[in-house]
């Protein structure tokens, strides 16, 4: 098929109204189109920016094995989730980390791995930070639970 075609196809999909939409907001400048986000995040009480745990690498380090430790003492109030230690296959690290938490792109998580230790869950409850750190275990990380 043609991109001509394909094109055709895809205005057919959309209603007229929304084809107008598209050829007015085609015409604005990028200063005119972060006017047009700002105003239709106020009207519709929504963020275009994705709500994440703090992601902001933190202080001190402990051995993946206390980890554990900190697990088993019960404690009933809100926990953190420090990652001291990315492994060798960050590959899997990085897939744990967007499994924790689903807003967290692919360059966030990269990065998390890169700058140790990070901080990965910060005020969680204690079954959500038990439930990360095992699936970041899992993929080789070490993690220190607070």
């Amino acid at each position: 098929m043609t991109d001509d075609v394909k094109k055709e196809e895809k205005k057919s999909e959309v209603s007229k109204s929304v084809e107008k939409l598209v050829e007015e907001i085609s015409k604005l400048t990028v200063l005119e189109l972060s006017d047009l986000v700002n105003a239709l995040q106020d009207k519709l009480g929504v963020t275009a920016a994705p709500m994440a745990a703090v992601a902001a690498p933190a202080a001190g380090a402990v051995a993946g094995a206390d980890a554990g430790a900190a697990a088993d003492t019960g404690e009933g109030g809100a926990q953190n989730l420090v990652m001291t230690a990315s492994g060798d296959n960050k590959i899997a690290v990085i897939k744990a980390l967007r499994e924790v938490n689903q807003n967290w792109g692919l360059k966030e998580a990269k990065d998390m791995t890169e700058q140790l230790p990070a901080e990965i869950i910060k005020g969680g409850k204690p079954e959500d930070v038990k439930a990360a750190a095992e699936k970041l275990k899992a993929a080789g990380a070490t993690v220190e639970m607070k």
